[in-house]
């Protein structure tokens, strides 16, 4: 698969899963806009990634309007236009329902549903008149699965689905593709911080937390690599044809199967 200059905007990409997409769509040609709520973090992402004819940096807070809409009209002046849209910024917090805070709620849904809305809003705008481009959703098992402890996080990528879905039917008549990629657990600092959280939450070790809790369903009890989510979101920007629009990729070594 080859990108061929096309400009990506990458939420979240100062680390982890938005940074390995990133990294990977500049060795298959493309251009990249790491945008990040860590300014100072996307510019080193950047740097380490190529130099400014491939990779640039935009602080963003994906839940602000305003910085979103600045952050992708940045990327369009720096590169020409902007072709591809990975909203993949996210955030975890776990609770049983009786204890969760309703601001914590709002904080998941903000970053999820509301970043996803409007980075999408501020992209088709220059894929619409160009008609191409390929609009990428970070979901996760958890956009076909339930967990415990994980009523927002599960709502939020039950959520995405669906706004991917009604994207891939606004944006045929304009050659736009829209798809979800949804991984299983990925050892990223987000996935980290789960585990003692979980641990004390559910009462069980920390141990019992990665072996059942979040790999128990898999075949082969591995974590999913940050590559491997990397490679899928490459052949979906890729992709030539509307294929494939509306699909959900689950990336989960077996743990969910459709």
């Amino acid at each position: 698969m080859d990108l061929n200059g096309k400009v990506a905007v990458v939420t979240g990409a100062a680390s982890g899963i938005g940074h390995g997409i990133a990294k990977r769509f500049v060795e298959a040609g493309g251009r990249v806009c790491i945008a990040d709520l860590n300014l100072d973090a996307a510019k080193a992402a950047a740097a380490e990634i190529g130099d400014a004819s491939v990779a640039m940096a935009a602080g963003m807070d994906v839940s602000n309007e305003e910085q979103v809409n600045a952050g992708v009209d940045a990327a369009a002046k720096a590169f020409g236009t902007v072709d591809i849209l990975v909203s993949n910024a996210g955030i975890q917090i776990v609770h049983p329902i009786e204890e969760f805070p309703f601001a914590d709620w709002k904080k998941i849904m903000a970053i999820h549903l509301d970043g996803a809305f409007l980075t999408t809003k501020a992209c088709v705008k220059y894929m619409y008149p160009q008609r191409s481009g390929a609009l990428i959703y970070m979901g996760s098992v958890h956009s076909h699965e339930a967990s415990p402890l994980k009523s927002a996080y599960v709502a939020a990528k039950h959520g995405i689905l669906g706004l991917a879905r009604v994207m891939a039917k606004e944006g045929a008549k304009y050659n736009v593709r829209a798809n979800t990629i949804c991984p299983g657990f990925v050892m990223t600092p987000l996935v980290e911080k789960q585990i003692p959280q979980q641990a004390h939450d559910l009462g069980i070790s920390e141990e019992r937390v990665v072996k059942e809790v979040m790999l128990g369903e898999t075949v082969d009890k591995q974590f999913t690599m940050i590559a491997d989510v990397a490679e899928v979101a490459l052949t979906l920007a890729a992709f030539k044809t509307n294929a494939l629009t509306g699909e959900s990729v689950i990336v989960s070594h077996g743990w969910h199967m459709n």
